[in-house]
């Protein structure tokens, strides 16, 4: 039978890139960030929320704004925006795709940017309920790379990488004896949300059916 295991840690990450720089988001940005202000009121936004990134280069520099509440942070700048919520799940999906959704229909109307291509990816810290981490890990790793020491096995990594997508499986930084999964796809512009949301779902089935896990909720 398939290892029970919890999911302690859950982020969902977006990231989307311009056609071309933007430069009035670097340097006048003040209509937009009202804007947006003003569009995320719904989810209890504070005047707090709202950071101005001014260190680093141009292209790391811009706004960050969170919703505490939702766990959520979105940073864009002149040439990028980046949408980060941690806790995910799927009951809250529809929720995290109208924030999202929100956020980036503002910026794309106010600065007139134009979308180049997109990037989702899920991070997952899994903790199963009776066998280690390295149990988990290991039909993923080369027995013959193992094989190199007669010791006993610490931890490993296996990390696969496509033209659209990548794959990782490792121990977790973050969560004693635990595995983490990333599982990365690359979209065009054409891709709407409920498509991204549907194939991040489907990959996380195959990887927990190829990690032999089932989730305890």
């Amino acid at each position: 039978m398939p290892e029970k295991v919890t999911i302690p840690i859950s982020t969902l990450d977006y990231t989307c890139h311009f056609v071309r720089p933007i430069i009035a988001i670097w340097m006048d940005r003040a209509v937009l960030v009202q804007a947006m202000f003003d569009a995320l009121l719904k989810w209890n936004i504070d005047v707090n929320d709202v950071d101005p990134i001014i260190t680093g280069k141009p292209s790391e520099q811009g706004i960050k704004i969170k919703l505490p509440e939702k766990r959520v942070t979105f940073f864009f700048g002149p040439s990028s925006c980046k949408f980060t919520r941690d806790g995910v799940d799927w009951a809250t999906a529809e929720e995290t795709i109208e924030i999202l959704q929100t956020c980036l229909t503002t910026l794309f109307e106010v600065s007139k940017a134009e979308m180049s291509n997109q990037t989702i990816a899920l991070h997952l810290h899994l903790q199963p309920s009776t066998k280690t981490f390295v149990d988990l890990l290991r039909p993923f790793l080369s027995s013959e790379l193992v094989g190199v020491r007669d010791t006993k096995l610490k931890t490993g990594a296996s990390i696969v990488v496509w033209e659209d997508g990548k794959v990782t499986f490792d121990g977790s930084a973050a969560l004693a004896n635990g595995v983490y999964i990333k599982y990365e796809r690359q979209f065009d512009k054409t891709a709407t949300f409920e498509m991204m949301a549907k194939e991040l779902h489907s990959g996380e089935q195959v990887l927990f059916r190829l990690l032999d896990v089932e989730a305890d909720f």
